[in-house]
């Protein structure tokens, strides 16, 4: 199979491949023209159709569709010039080919989180993490599978839990050097900070935002999820909740950035660092590995506002 991440300028492809968007544009001109996003486990590439011809049979977004034309450039980033079009049909493909998902074991991840909110000695902190990770079976169901984001960092099957356990265990960490933190308080908040992502974005293979993603965001999503599992914990203390749920609505750190309250706890302030921390890094990562240049200069990034490269 001809890997996205393995196309280069000048190629001459027929391929298979996950038609991620599509969308229907007009030149300057005012000649229509699909614009497209093509996806497989390695990643995703712009697609255009320039000429609507009989050459291009009729197919929608989420379909699986046979492409054949030629790898440009445009604006420093490769670009797929297609040519002909025919939906595939099931049998010519193995979704699992399509679907972008975590380097690491899924189920050992899932067994490190257990671990430590089996660790968790505050019994109101400890029943709700169980509630959600254990006794929700449904909840687990998505969660082991659902990324973290659409596009920005760890936008693939798996990326919720691998990017929770990251901060988790980073959280985990400042506690050891600063033991003012408050241990149990800071990892429930570390492991739930992102829970309403399950509600935020749809599950593969669209991966895309809900209404109520648009409408609420993660953040709030997951104070209220949160809060109302809470409700179902006799006797959950009213003040941890509160501490909690600032942390949760705190962990993007800065107003422009999403949260609806700055840090105003230590804790949250740990929670917000060490998320930003784990997806600034991971973002990095993922742009450092989509390129083959091993000594240049990738190019102006927008999340690091600055020109990035491999370390030589």
């Amino acid at each position: 199979m001809n890997y996205i991440n393995t196309l280069r300028e000048g190629d001459n492809i027929t391929e298979i491949y996950f038609c991620k968007q599509k969308t229907v544009a007009q030149t300057k001109a005012g000649k229509t023209y699909y614009s497209l996003i093509l996806q497989d486990m390695t990643g995703t590439i712009d697609a255009k159709i320039w000429e609507l011809s009989n050459a291009i049979e009729h197919f929608d977004a989420l379909d699986f569709i046979k492409v054949s034309g030629q790898i440009t450039s445009f604006n420093n980033s490769l670009q797929f010039n297609v040519r002909r079009v025919q939906k595939a049909r099931e049998g010519e493909y193995n979704v699992s080919d399509y679907m972008p998902t975590t380097k690491f074991d899924i189920e050992k991840m899932y067994s490190e989180l257990l671990a430590i909110i089996e660790s968790i000695e505050e019994e109101h902190l400890n029943a709700l993490l169980k509630d959600f990770f254990v006794a929700d079976g449904d909840f687990v169901s998505i969660f082991k599978k659902h990324s973290a984001a659409k596009s920005i960092h760890h936008g693939f099957i798996g990326g919720l839990l691998q990017h929770t356990l990251s901060v988790t265990k980073m959280c985990d960490y400042y506690t050891t050097v600063y033991p003012i933190l408050n241990r149990d308080l800071l990892l429930t908040a570390a492991i739930c900070h992102d829970i309403g992502k399950v509600k935020e974005i749809s599950s593969f293979p669209e991966n895309d935002y809900t209404d109520d993603g648009n409408l609420l965001g993660h953040i709030v999503i997951g104070a209220m999820m949160v809060r109302d599992k809470a409700a179902t914990i006799d006797g959950f203390p009213v003040q941890l909740l509160s501490e909690l749920e600032h942390c949760i609505l705190s962990h993007h750190g800065e107003l422009e950035f999403g949260s609806p309250k700055k840090p105003s706890l230590i804790e949250a302030v740990a929670l917000a660092f060490a998320d930003n921390t784990d997806a600034k890094l991971e973002a990095f990562q993922e742009e450092l590995e989509k390129s083959s240049d091993e000594t240049g200069w990738l190019g102006w990034n927008r999340m690091f506002d600055a020109n990035i490269r491999k370390t030589i």
